[in-house]
């Protein structure tokens, strides 16, 4: 993985100098993880931001909060790691000052998910210096993924599986939301265990799986991102359970949906439910290179047409170090499909404000049309118990 983010690192170089781009400030946390190969625990959340800077014709520089210091260098393939204090002349706005010097050139960064901390600290020290967008530099190096990283993303399906068989087998009449939660997040973390080492970089990867569950029940279905509460489970419930924020291995993640019902369901939540399916498989099926990625969105608005129903949700996002990247599946995106490039493709459909149809796999483009990197019944799913 680190001689991938060497290579991925090398590359970016040179797309910088063909951007006319001097200095690279790299911020996101997704981003320092795809070129530098590591990622810290502490996050911007606790004011304590991370820096890749990169600059076309000199080997990067990773400035990160001293506390973190150890655990970066042991996961970074970078040498040049220079560490902050928080309070001092060590303090992170001096220590970036330093490492940007007085002939930064120009600046790149990406624009959309800078923090606001840093973008204040530009304005105050930079002030009038024009920040470039380098946001589709990197975009369009992620959107194709390689196959040592789809290897990686076939193994965080694998996790995923394990994840809602659990969900699957957890449910019962009379049975609390948390307990099914707390059966995904066991299930899922034995299994990417057995991914591990306790050796070299592996040893940095936690097989944890951790965020709160969304789930939902009854007729909070069509809630889409409530989390997993106290209420309990009744006959006739619909079940979503969500992993989009759960299905993740050494930083990839991916989109994993599924709705189930407990012993039985009605003919509505029936109709609604095999719309969904039917919409995300007439999508999956549509996947291949040469077509656009709005053209897969129509498919499936299309089913939705024929059933008599709407939806304003996007058929699918791309996915890989970020939850979401470039291009979403949806009216408007006229990008081309590629090979490699992965998706999570969804059926959803809100009725009513009470019913919901859900279903999501996430996918890797292929030569000839596509794969499943998520595999899991795709039918009506009835939980007996």
């Amino acid at each position: 993985m680190l001689e991938q983010a060497r290579k991925r690192t090398r590359i970016f170089q040179e797309r910088l100098k063909e951007a006319g781009i001097d200095t690279a400030v790299i911020t996101d946390e997704s981003s320092i993880a795809y070129l530098a190969g590591f990622w810290g625990y502490l996050s911007v959340e606790f004011g304590r931001p991370t820096f890749l800077i990169v600059r076309p014709d000199e080997e990067p520089k990773i400035i990160t909060p001293a506390m973190e210091s150890e655990m970066v260098s042991a996961m970074t393939w970078v040498e040049d790691v220079l560490t902050w204090e928080d309070t001092g002349a060590d303090r992170w706005e001096n220590v970036l000052g330093r490492a940007m010097g007085a002939k930064s050139g120009r600046i790149g960064v990406e624009a959309g998910v800078l923090p606001a901390i840093v973008r204040n600290w530009f304005d105050d020290r930079l002030a009038g210096v024009k920040l470039h967008d380098i946001s589709s530099v990197l975009g369009g190096m992620r959107m194709i993924k390689s196959p040592e990283e789809i290897v990686v993303m076939r193994q965080a399906g694998e996790i995923a599986g394990a994840m809602m068989q659990a969900a699957g087998d957890s449910l019962a009449e009379g049975a609390p939301e948390y307990e099914s939660a707390l059966a995904v997040i066991n299930a899922g973390t034995r299994k990417a265990a057995g991914f591990l080492t306790a050796k070299g970089w592996d040893a940095f990867i936690s097989p944890m799986i951790h965020n709160l569950q969304v789930m939902q029940s009854g007729r909070d279905t069509s809630m889409v991102h409530r989390r997993a509460s106290v209420k309990t489970l009744e006959k006739g419930d619909p079940v979503y359970f969500c992993f989009c924020n759960m299905a993740e291995f050494k930083q990839y993640k991916l989109g994993f949906d599924r709705m189930f019902f407990i012993k039985e369901a009605s003919d509505a939540a029936i109709r609604v439910q095999q719309a969904a399916i039917d919409a995300q498989q007439a999508a999956i099926a549509a996947v291949r290179p040469g077509v656009t990625a709005q053209s897969i969105a129509e498919v499936a608005n299309e089913v939705y047409r024929q059933r008599g129903y709407e939806t304003g949700y996007r058929t699918g996002r791309s996915i890989g170090m970020s939850y979401l990247e470039t291009p979403e599946l949806k009216a408007g995106d006229e990008t081309i499909l590629q090979a490699g490039m992965t998706f999570a493709v969804d059926g959803g459909i809100t009725v009513d404000g009470a019913l919901g149809g859900r279903i999501g796999d996430s996918i890797v483009v292929t030569e000839t049309g596509c794969e499943y990197l998520t595999n899991y019944d795709r039918n009506i799913l009835i939980a007996d118990r």
